[in-house]
């Protein structure tokens, strides 16, 4: 877990999430076979793990993670030379479907944002800011409960934003968004219970900076009066962002950079939803469709 956070940048959740992963495994093989462990598996034993997360309902998509843990462990195990081999090297997970990004509609979020669904108070204000950002910048909940105020240039109108592995990044903002920051930081200069000052967004009630789990639940909360979507989290903005752009004739590599993707082929999926938003409207509006 050391290794995890200081040599490779991965995030705390991160490495908690590959912590469990492999305590499930550990407990999978002992009970297997006392004499198992690390050095002597093979892929064999792998692959019968997978079954056997397949049969407890863990999707593919799930099980290519889990098995990812498990090649970032023996990579770490022979580096410092505690394995002889890599047993898993070669070992592919189960192919995987690709569902489409979920977003929300153009309509729909100019409804929500220019509604009166915000009460008229710090904590609506906030709330709405919270809104805002994640649809404006298309930034992750992570990264939007790890702002700061020193990360906010309000003259430049833009964000630092600190993503996946501490990379840094430079996201741009419209008027709208500079006008409802700095209107929200005269009401936090104002706010007189105790409370962390560096943290651009904090718990109103604790005082201490917002945790990811409370932005979730204000996005869910929201997004329940103006969509039918089952999923109504962050990261559905985030997608909504990328679409809105996309659909608006914003160009791929810049729609990339904004989200901070590590390659063009995980933003590409975007394109086949703006896609497929056309192929509905032609089925629905062309009489010949059908």
């Amino acid at each position: 877990m050391t290794y995890l956070q200081s040599e490779c940048n991965r995030s705390q959740l991160t490495s908690l999430t590959y912590q469990i992963c492999l305590e499930d495994f550990e407990h999978y093989i002992k009970g297997r076979d006392e004499a198992l462990d690390w050095t002597n598996i093979d892929q064999d034993v792998v692959r019968d793990w997978m079954v056997d997360l397949m049969e407890r309902g863990n999707s593919p998509r799930t099980i290519c993670k889990k098995l990812s843990a498990i090649k970032t462990f023996y990579r770490f195990l022979l580096q410092r030379g505690l394995v002889e081999a890599n047993p898993v090297h070669t070992l592919q997970g189960p192919k995987q479907d690709k569902p489409l990004p979920v977003f929300v509609r153009e309509s729909e979020m100019n409804k929500l944002l220019d509604g009166d669904y915000f009460e008229d108070n710090l904590k609506g204000k906030q709330d709405r800011l919270i809104l805002l950002i994640l649809y404006s910048t298309g930034i992750r909940r992570s990264e939007l409960s790890g702002l700061n105020w020193t990360d906010v240039d309000l003259a430049q109108r833009q964000l630092k934003v600190t993503g996946k592995r501490n990379k840094q990044r430079i996201v741009p903002f419209g008027e709208e968004l500079h006008d409802v920051m700095a209107g929200y930081a005269q009401l936090m200069k104002a706010f007189e219970k105790e409370h962390d000052e560096q943290a651009l967004l904090v718990n109103l009630k604790t005082g201490r900076r917002i945790s990811g789990e409370q932005i979730y639940l204000t996005v869910k909360h929201y997004l329940s009066f103006v969509t039918t979507l089952k999923k109504r989290s962050p990261h559905v903005l985030r997608h909504t962002f990328a679409t809105t752009m996309l659909n608006n004739e914003a160009n791929l590599q810049s729609v990339k950079e904004l989200l901070g993707h590590e390659n063009l082929a995980t933003t590409e999926v975007y394109t086949h939803t703006t896609f497929e938003e056309l192929r509905k409207m032609y089925n629905q509006a062309h009489p010949r469709a059908k």
